[in-house]
């Protein structure tokens, strides 16, 4: 391994890198093969040619990925297992890292065909949960809240699910708005921001589980107008519509030439596993509820053994 380079282990992979990365472990032998490598180099500014897919900041077609960040940096993802980065002069390591952590290694791992849902995993003694929901939805302050009370987080935001249906761990590290952070009286002032311009912290914890989870259950966040939680089981066309629609970055996906197997991929675990919307009210997240609301369903489902509060 050469000196400015570190191998990490993260998402079941020995990773690379050019790029200092903080949030993931570094793997006990940096003389590991490793599985995907992240290098600095010079990058075409006009994209891919003949992308299938060309949005307002990336470019796609089967196996290759193409995406620029104004003022952060440019970047390529290449059959799995290449990412290359192209900083901007000016460009702030931990802003680089953001996109880097997120839209290309979930791109990287939508062309490895894992189904990557866009969701919180948390794990519940021998199987796991993913919370799905749009951005704003409150994954991230959930899988807080269980890891509060002593569960372990397996991934935040990027969750990729393998063919058996087990979700792969992926780093120690929550990002959570400052209002979460209120909720759950996290003190900010010796976590780093996200980014610069954003009032998003990076929340680090001890991973205590590295190995692939089987998935017992997906639950979908929203919320309504009512004084209430509500618990609807999504089943046939619904439960396959949830997946979908909560899959990390969908549309990487058309470029990339992989909605067939996508499309099969969601069919197969729709049918294996516990698929449900849970809607909170709207003008009061009552957290801790919430968390007994789940952990009573999945009781009741036989889904899980819930711990005791401490």
């Amino acid at each position: 391994m050469k000196e400015n380079i570190t191998l990490y282990r993260a998402f079941g992979l020995f990773i690379s890198s050019e790029l200092k990365l903080p949030p993931l472990a570094m793997a006990e032998n940096q003389h590991t093969a490793a599985d995907v490598s992240i290098r600095i180099a010079q990058i075409s500014k006009r994209g891919l040619n003949c992308p299938l897919i060309d949005g307002d900041w990336y470019q796609a077609s089967p196996m290759q990925f193409w995406m620029q960040v104004d003022g952060i940096a440019s970047f390529t993802v290449t059959n799995g297992s290449s990412i290359v980065i192209d900083p901007e002069p000016e460009a702030e390591p931990r802003s680089i890292q953001l996109y880097l952590l997120g839209s290309c290694m979930g791109a990287l791992l939508l062309q490895k065909k894992y189904l990557v849902i866009h969701g919180n995993a948390i794990r519940f003694n021998n199987h796991c949960v993913i919370f799905a929901g749009p951005s704003g939805a409150g994954k991230s302050t959930l899988a807080a809240a269980f890891h509060r009370r002593g569960y372990d987080i397996l991934a935040d935001d990027v969750c990729p699910v393998n063919g058996d249906g087990y979700v792969i761990p992926s780093f120690p590290q929550l990002k959570l708005w400052h209002d979460a952070t209120e909720k759950l009286k996290i003190d900010t002032s010796d976590l780093e921001r996200v980014h610069l311009d954003i009032e998003k912290f990076s929340f680090p914890f001890q991973q205590a589980f590295n190995q692939p989870v089987p998935l017992a259950a997906i639950y979908v966040l929203s919320s309504n107008n009512q004084n209430r939680f509500n618990i609807d089981i999504l089943k046939g066309m619904k439960s396959f519509d949830a997946l979908l629609q909560n899959t990390y970055r969908l549309l990487f996906l058309k470029g990339l030439g992989l909605m067939p197997t996508h499309f099969q991929q969601c069919c197969e675990l729709a049918s294996r596993i516990h698929v449900a919307r849970i809607s909170r009210p709207d003008q009061d997240f009552q957290l801790d509820t919430l968390v007994d609301v789940i952990l009573a369903d999945l009781w009741e489902k036989n889904l899980v053994l819930p711990k005791p509060k401490p």
